[in-house]
């Protein structure tokens, strides 16, 4: 133990800096640079880490894909593509109960695969949908969890900016990644979907059906919806379908997506300057934020291992689990637990350059070591995902309750999105169980 007594420092260093409240991406890169001095490290280490930032962050051309994806997220906000959507589905459901619920699970696995923007979703559907829910009388708990449950699903559904990060943090394929993550979202969408009509069946008076909607036939309805769902379509198309195709590479076919957006936007007549303006200032202050942890985390990870944090971590591992599934099981643990505290982007940056050769290492029976990881990286991103769910510090609950009427209270929030967090840890289990949920959609596609 005493070996590691550097590392174990560095651990509550991190941990007493974020709960200081300064800024993670500093954090990071102060706690690195400190124990630069206090283990001794010689400062020429400090010169290859700069040199490591700069080629592996800063000029790495995968991580163009990131800004250009934030800008087509926005860019399909303000273009009021889900507005309409939700609108076309509230009409083929209101005769149900749970209908309003259920149409804004569909609208954000639809949104899922266009945005990847978790703030800009959960504000979207609970400004369009909050409202409307609470005048319905809904249960506060079921309006508050599925908005927030369905909002978060953009960052697992690709196109995700976590796939991409992920993606070049283990130097496996992008393309394989988003494809993996595919069916996973499905089933999350589905699980929602199907809790939601489960308990307004058994009670309908929590979520009840529109009576103010005029009645229009399913016919009709049904062919509002497809009206409204070609452009988000076509756009999915265009940027997954180029991946899979050959066509691009995820930093061109971010950049499809961009132009689609912005052209669909000036289509819907919404591609006005000041929409231009907020788009590309979001977008600039989101790359950054990105950029600046990425930044803090380089540092942080070179001398973290450089004092022995990686083999003090492997012996944990390997101390505590005994067989491959027992270590993943205990990762995926600690990843949720960090959920709790942490973002998705501290966590995938300093997390996973520990625990990925761990994986690499251990024999699941999936065949060579770039499987594996595909199928750990897209577990990861599932488990993520509750990150921005769970409380004291899920980014998602916060960003209702900034938009939502006061009496909707946090405690109203924080019990409402438990049942949609277990739902997520089922979806979790379901992929680890079968790999072949993760795995299949890439090999067939590869074939």
């Amino acid at each position: 133990m005493i070996e590691y007594i550097l590392p174990l420092s560095m651990v509550l260093a991190l941990i007493l800096g974020i709960f200081s409240g300064y800024p993670v991406a500093l954090v990071l890169a102060g706690v690195g640079i400190l124990f630069t001095f206090i283990g001794d490290v010689p400062l020429v280490f400090l010169n290859t880490i700069s040199s490591k930032i700069f080629t592996g962050t800063l000029t790495n051309w995968l991580m163009m894909a990131v800004p250009l994806f934030v800008f087509m997220g926005l860019m399909l906000e303000k273009s009021n593509i889900a507005r309409n959507l939700l609108l076309s589905l509230e009409r083929l459901f209101a005769q149900r109960p749970g209908g309003l619920a259920l149409s804004v699970t569909i609208v954000g696995v639809v949104m899922a695969a266009s945005t990847g923007i978790i703030g800009a979703s959960v504000v979207m559907l609970g400004l369009m949908a909050l409202p409307v829910m609470l005048k319905q009388n809904y249960s506060m708990r079921l309006a508050a969890g599925t908005i927030c449950s369905a909002g978060t699903l953009g960052i697992l559904i690709p196109p995700s900016i976590m796939l991409v990060l992920v993606g070049d943090i283990l130097q496996i394929s992008i393309g394989d990644l988003f494809m993996g993550a595919v069916v996973p979202g499905l089933i999350l969408g589905t699980l929602y979907a199907i809790y939601i009509l489960v308990v307004t069946h058994l009670d309908p008076s929590l979520a009840p059906p529109s009576a103010a909607q005029e009645k229009v036939s399913t016919l009709e309805a049904l062919a509002v919806l497809i009206k409204h769902l070609i452009a988000p379509i076509i756009l999915i198309l265009g940027v997954l379908g180029s991946i899979v195709a050959g066509i691009a590479t995820p930093t061109e076919a971010a950049a499809i997506g961009a132009l689609g957006a912005t052209l669909l936007a000036a289509v819907m007549r919404q591609l006005t300057f000041r929409n231009l303006i907020d788009c590309v200032q979001e977008t600039a202050l989101t790359t950054a934020m990105i950029l600046m942890v990425a930044i803090g985390a380089t540092v942080f990870s070179a001398i973290f291992k450089r004092v022995g944090g990686d083999y003090m971590i492997e012996d944990a591992v390997m101390a505590i689990a005994s067989g491959p599934y027992q270590t993943l099981f205990l990762i995926m643990a600690l990843i949720f637990v960090l959920g709790f505290f942490l973002e998705w982007i501290e966590i995938s940056y300093v997390v996973l350059p520990l625990f990925a050769p761990i994986i690499a290492g251990l024999d699941f029976g999936l065949g060579h070591s770039g499987i594996t990881l595909t199928w750990f990286a897209v577990l990861v991103a599932v488990n993520l995902q509750t990150s921005f769910l769970t409380p004291p510090f899920g980014y998602a609950l916060f960003y209702l309750r900034g938009i939502a009427p006061p009496e909707l209270g946090i405690r109203d929030i924080y019990a409402g999105i438990v049942p949609f967090v277990l739902i997520q840890l089922v979806g979790l289990g379901l992929c680890i169980l079968f790999p072949s949920l993760v795995l299949w959609l890439p090999d067939a596609l590869a074939n």
